[in-house]
């Protein structure tokens, strides 16, 4: 591994200097309240609604130009970000027959383009990516939310602002799940579908093209809405000054998104008054970057950044011994010190005293005789390693620092019998193989991938991960890990509607994957950001996400 020295950093400010002129334009805009962040996607997320590039696709495209049924609350430092009512007012399960839920639309809520959101704007998006027949369906889209709610099937307008969604099975995951599902406006999607030339006929391709128009030019019901739209360069939000809920109606101008996916290029865009807010900074400048006035802001999340390890035939991780010798070989403690403490040390997918911790009888920890005892057992040494490939990206939505920190465990590794290859990838296709599996061309014949997730809720964090119905394609047990035993405990767990025994029933499934061991738990992300101390009322919630709308600018 290799510091930066005042001479290296030095030398990077001026090899970024090139994001002067990129960012020239933003100059004029800067006479406004104008807001320019530095993303670490290489591309702008998708706008069309449900958005590519991970979470920071959500987190930066759909939470601010879209409203979900229902939403989490971003208001808060000090305590887990917890469910709250979007543009659904209440919601209730059916008590006679729980595949059923009815929900209760806000009232007044306009997109926009000026079209009224209501129940028909509810079904015409669960539509989009879940009926194949409809004229408005999207497989583009699919991936990204179908993986997501993979219960849903239907939406039934009762009135205007009642609305009935079905599931395939009893599913108390759902409302949770439907912060994924953003509402876009068929009114300004019907529009873009007449303007298709009359010479395109077939309807998959004018839905298509419709879906491309209205990515240019998108209406959602967030607090801002697209004025300008530049593919892999910019993108440019104003506020939405008629947005429905008044806490949120943002009192900056203008917010400029940037994509950049290099650390070292974001920090010196944000020392050189380029940009106001960066995501990920990089570790070494941290000193530096508070030691010219700007903000960091962190704060513990339920965001797991592992190796999702493979179990199809072949894999050497199908032994239990080398995926426990591999938790017990990483050196956490000194992969905090490279990230200048923007980590916590993971003891599983939730930490002690969460309620679905559950005790398990494994100890994820710091041991490397333990290790390589366990090591010799299967059959390894220093003169016989296991040889494992990892595909992982050089950025993204989550990613931390995937190069440094990649490279960090393969050093770790080595002294317990690992030789550590790895298949770099852009960050996006990373994400989209993710779906596809381990078994997938697209796995490159590596046996554990490195992508950063969310452990908000019960099937973000544990149940498609370790559940035999979320094989690929339908959602993320990239490694094809699960059994009736876990089918089991998730069963338990999705069926009980009572907060508690729901968590109970959590802990247990927690525990047991922490026992058998499908990832190698490498580091909880505190999302660290620097800001421009001319962005005031900045909250870091204990969540992926931030809300944009409650900031102001000096």
């Amino acid at each position: 591994m290799t510091t930066c020295t005042s001479t290296t950093w030095a030398r990077r400010l001026a090899l970024a200097a090139g994001v002067t002129l990129a960012l020239s334009s933003g100059s004029a805009l800067a006479q406004e309240k104008t807001l320019r962040v530095a993303m670490t996607a290489a591309d702008i997320p998708r706008t069309l609604g449900q958005p590519d590039q991970g979470f920071e696709g959500n987190r930066f495209t759909a939470i601010p130009l879209h409203d979900a049924l229902t939403q989490w609350d971003l208001s808060k430092a000090d305590a887990p970000s917890v469910l709250i009512p979007g543009v659904a007012l209440s919601w209730s399960v059916d008590t006679k027959d729980k595949t059923k839920w009815v929900f209760k639309l806000r009232p007044g809520v306009k997109f926009h383009d000026g079209s009224a959101f209501n129940a028909d704007a509810v079904v015409w998006n669960v539509r989009k990516v879940l009926d194949k027949t409809a004229p408005q369906f999207d497989a583009s889209q699919v991936g990204v939310t179908a993986s997501r709610m993979p219960t849903l099937r239907s939406a039934r307008k009762i009135d205007d602002l009642t609305v009935e969604l079905t599931t395939s099975e009893p599913d108390s995951f759902l409302p949770i799940n439907l912060t994924n599902l953003f509402m876009a406006s068929p009114a300004q999607w019907d529009a873009k579908l007449k303007a298709v030339p009359a010479n395109v006929t077939d309807p998959a391709e004018r839905a298509k093209q419709a879906w491309i128009a209205f990515a240019a030019d998108p209406s959602g019901s967030g607090p801002f809405r697209v004025t300008r739209f530049v593919p892999r360069e910019r993108l440019e939000l104003a506020a939405n000054k008629g947005y429905w809920d008044p806490k949120r109606v943002p009192k900056i101008d203008r917010v400029v998104l940037l994509p950049m996916p290099e650390a070292n290029a974001r920090t010196a865009a944000l020392l050189s008054g380029q940009v106001d807010w960066i995501e990920a900074p990089a570790p070494d400048a941290l000193p530096q970057i508070q030691g010219r006035g700007f903000k960091v802001y962190f704060n513990q999340q339920p965001h797991v950044w592992p190796w999702q390890l493979s179990f199809v035939e072949g894999s050497p991780w199908l032994d239990k011994r080398v995926r426990q010798a591999a938790n017990l070989c990483v050196d956490r403690v000194g992969l905090l010190k490279l990230l200048g403490g923007m980590m916590a040390v993971p003891k599983g997918t939730v930490p002690p005293g969460h309620p679905w911790w559950g005790e398990p009888k494994s100890d994820i920890r710091y041991d490397v005789p333990a290790a390589q005892k366990l090591m010799q057992e299967a059959g390894y040494s220093a003169a016989k390693p296991v040889k494992v490939k990892v595909q992982i990206s050089a950025s993204g939505s989550g990613q931390m620092q995937p190069l440094p920190m990649n490279e960090f465990v393969q050093q770790s590794l080595k002294q317990c019998y690992f030789d550590v290859s790895f298949d770099v990838i852009e960050w996006n296709t990373l994400f989209t193989n993710w779906r596809k599996g381990a078994k997938d061309p697209s796995a490159n014949g590596s046996n554990a991938i490195n992508v950063s997730f969310s452990a908000m809720d019960p099937f973000f964090a544990m149940v498609r991960f370790t559940s035999t119905k979320t094989f690929p394609p339908v959602s993320n047990n990239w490694g094809y890990f699960g059994n009736a035993e876990f089918d089991k405990l998730i069963a338990d767990a999705r069926t009980s509607f009572d907060d508690k025994q729901r968590d109970a029933a959590l802990a247990k499934l927690h525990a047991r994957i922490v026992e058998e061991t499908p990832f190698v738990w490498i580091a909880h992300d505190v999302g660290p950001r620097a800001m421009s101390p001319r962005v005031k009322n900045v909250v870091q919630p204990k969540s992926w996400f931030i809300d944009i709308a409650t900031m102001t600018m000096d």
